[in-house]
This record gives structure tokens, C-alpha cells and sequence, in this order.
């Protein structure tokens, strides 16, 4: 194998098995920084040796082995025994060939957990994931979220740092912190997604990545745990990327739901979705991702938005309002409900939301407000209406959706 195939075959490796081999060098280590250190000297290593010796039959535990024995050798060097002590048994053990499928699964795991827990700012949780968990740069991260390198870097520093002031244990929690850790990890990936689905700040409405660096993370979480709410967020998350080619025209403007071309939606990412959907409710349990999960296939299955089996939308917001107390999901069974019986009942059960208040800054809100308003012919409230929308709107392709209705007020 010549030196440019086996530098082609190291960028593969390093893809696939980077993610995996930091786990499993920070449960060895010790310390994120550490691991982050060892893997960068592995793969050196590598690209030095492999076009001389070879590819080893098992690359990722040469390069644990690899990047172990040299972070070790280091601090042996810089004589920091109170680093090195601890590790004097591990030095002595040999490091198997492999390591079994469970064991990496097991070091992800637990990696997931820390780079979630609830002692770390939400933002914090996200960045970090996407560092130790997505393998994303800092510049990558950055991008996504459209703020200033040092500021994603920042984040991470600080979150580290908790984690260590902490004593954070690099561990699965046990069954009674369990389904605590495990509902704040599964934030983080929604978090994610909607991040990816409907980015906050930048030109474009969707990031195509990072919905599906989420989705992987939700199959890791599912495959790791067999959770009925990994399985409903999973789910869920695959129901609307399989919409992701019909959002948007080929302008970039925004695409309603009721003018997307259906036959145009992901049919196996639909067909998977409700594979999870029935094994979960198999389980005889319910939380708010698997009914947000069963709402939007009742969408992917209905052949046009006028045919959605509106009765049974509305009975599911109530399930997930009993669950999840938000005005958000308030709203969205009221516009289920505009659906169902109409807009003029739909308007009231919309004002009522409102007026219990929390979305005075939500735009959603007083666009949907405006959109019943514009159906019953009241065009001066309608107005009123997206202008707030307008107001509280910093995405480009949204805020041009909301101007066109805007516009043809006045036609």
C-alpha cells in the first residue's frame, strides 16, 4: 500500500473510530484534555509508522495503545508523579488486541452522560457533545451556532472544568439518577436538531449536519439504553428530516406544509419512524417525545393537510399537554383545534392561549394568530399580527415568508 493509500485509509479511520477511541482514552486517562492530547499523538504516530509497517488488523486499539503509552511516557518524563500514580497497574497490564463491541459501547456511554449532565449550562452541554461526542471542531461548532470560535471554546473550556471541580464521575448513573441524566441528554440532542432543523441565526433555515449528527446520537442513545423516549425522539426527529426536501423552493423561501409535495418525503426514514413508534408503545409507556413522534406521523401518513386526522391530532396535544405543561404545546393544540372545528374556534382557543401568556416573545405565535385572522377576512388584526412576528423574527427565510403574507394583505 503505497504512503497516499494509507494516508486516504488514516482519514477513514479517523472518521469512523476517532470518536470511539477518545472514550475510551478519557476513561483511561483520566481527564478530557488529556485524551484530546493522546489522540492527536496516536494518529501522528500512525501517519508516521503505517506507510512503513503497515495498517494493524486492529487500528482503533493500536491507536488507544498508541496514544496511552505516550501520554504516560510523557508524564513520566515531566516526573508528575501525582498524575502517574495511579496509573502504575495500568502501565504494567498489556493492552488487548481488541476491545469487545459492549466495552466501546459502554465507554460512549458514559461519555454521552458527562458531556450532558445537568450540572452544566444547557449550551454548554450542546457544545460539548458536539466536541467529544460529534468529533465538530470549534470552528464547526462555531459556524452552527453562529458565534465567535473563542466563545464555543470558552464554553467547553468552562464545561471541562465544571465536570473536574465536580468530581463528575465518568460513569453510567445509577438507577436512581438514571431516567434524570438520561431526559437531559435527550434535551441535548432535540436541542441539536432543532438547531439544525430551524437554525436561530444565518442564511440558511436548515443545517443539514447537524440534524444528522442528532439523529446519529439519538440511534446511539436507542441502541445503548432501549429507552421508549431515545425510541420516540428518534422517531420523531426522523419523521421531520424526512420532510427536508420540501421545506424550502429552490430560492431558499419557505414552503407551508399544506403545499409540500408529499411524494417527495422520505418514504424509509417515514417506514423507520413508525417501526420505532410501535416497538415503543409496545412497552406500555408514554412521554412527551413519543407523543410528539405519533403527531407527526399521523402528518406523514395523511395524503394532504386537509385530510389529517385532525380529531386525533388534538387528542394527542392533550396527552402531551398533560404531560409537558408549555404554552407552546397550548398553541399547537389550539391551531389543531382550528383545524378540526374551523378558524373562528380555532382564533378563541388561540387568544386564550395568549392570554394565559408566555409567548409574548414567541413569533410562531402571533404569526398564527395573524393566519386565522387573515382566513376570517380581518385584515387589520392579521397585519398587526405579522408585524409582531416580523419583530421578533432574525431568520432571513422566515422573515420573508412572513413579509409575502404581509404583502398580500394589501393586494
Amino acid at each position: 500500500m503505497t504512503q497516499g493509500e494509507v494516508g486516504k485509509r488514516l482519514d477513514v479511520i479517523y472518521r469512523q473510530e476517532a470518536r470511539r477511541v477518545r472514550a475510551i482514552l478519557i476513561r483511561l486517562l483520566g481527564s478530557f484534555d488529556a485524551a484530546e492530547e493522546a489522540l492527536h499523538d496516536a494518529f501522528t504516530a500512525a501517519a508516521a509508522q503505517w506507510p512503513r509497517d503497515g495498517i494493524p488488523a486492529n487500528p482503533s486499539a493500536w491507536l488507544v495503545s498508541t496514544g496511552r503509552f505516550r501520554t504516560l511516557d510523557r508524564w513520566r518524563r515531566q516526573a508528575r508523579f501525582e498524575k502517574i500514580m495511579p496509573y502504575l497497574a495500568m502501565m504494567a497490564e498489556p493492552m488487548p488486541d481488541t476491545f469487545p463491541a459492549e466495552a466501546i459501547a459502554d465507554d460512549e456511554l458514559r461519555l454521552i452522560f458527562i458531556c450532558c449532565h445537568p450540572l452544566l449550562p444547557p449550551d454548554a452541554r450542546a457544545a460539548l457533545t458536539l466536541r467529544e461526542i460529534g468529533g465538530l471542531t470549534t470552528e464547526e461548532i462555531a459556524r452552527a451556532y453562529l458565534v465567535s470560535a473563542a466563545t464555543i471554546a470558552q464554553r467547553i473550556v468552562r464545561a471541562k472544568a465544571r465536570i473536574r471541580d465536580a468530581a463528575i464521575g465518568y460513569e453510567v448513573p445509577g438507577a436512581a439518577d438514571l431516567q434524570e441524566r438520561l431526559n437531559s441528554v435527550l434535551q441535548v440532542i432535540y436541542l441539536v436538531f432543532n438547531e439544525g432543523y430551524a437554525t436561530s441565526h444565518g442564511p440558511d433555515l436548515m443545517r443539514a449536519d447537524l440534524c444528522a449528527e442528532a439523529i446519529r446520537l439519538a440511534r446511539l442513545i436507542v441502541d445503548l439504553t432501549g429507552d421508549v423516549e431515545a425510541m420516540g425522539l428518534l422517531a420523531l426527529q426522523l419523521l421531520h428530516d424526512s420532510r427536508r426536501f420540501t421545506r424550502l423552493d429552490g430560492t431558499g423561501d419557505i414552503i407551508r406544509l399544506e403545499d409540500q409535495d408529499r411524494t417527495l418525503w422520505d418514504r424509509d426514514q417515514i417506514t423507520e419512524a413508525q417501526s420505532w413508534i410501535a416497538r415503543a408503545l409496545s412497552r406500555n409507556h408514554v412521554g412527551p417525545y413519543l407523543v410528539q413522534a405519533a403527531i407527526a406521523e399521523l402528518h406523514a401518513r395523511a395524503p394532504s393537510l386537509q385530510e389529517t386526522d385532525w380529531t386525533q391530532v388534538v387528542a394527542l396535544y392533550t396527552t402531551l399537554e398533560r404531560l409537558e405543561i408549555s404554552p407552546v404545546v397550548a398553541l399547537n393544540r389550539a391551531v389543531a383545534i382550528s383545524m378540526r372545528d374551523g378558524p373562528e374556534v380555532g382564533l378563541a382557543a388561540v387568544e386564550a392561549v395568549l392570554a394565559a401568556g408566555g409567548l409574548a416573545e414567541y413569533p410562531l405565535a402571533h404569526a398564527a394568530h395573524a393566519d386565522l385572522h387573515r382566513q376570517l377576512g380581518n385584515t387589520s388584526a392579521a397585519g398587526d399580527g405579522y408585524r409582531s412576528a416580523l419583530r421578533l423574527t432574525r431568520q432571513p427565510a422566515e422573515r420573508r415568508f412572513l413579509q409575502m403574507r404581509l404583502d398580500q394583505l394589501v393586494e
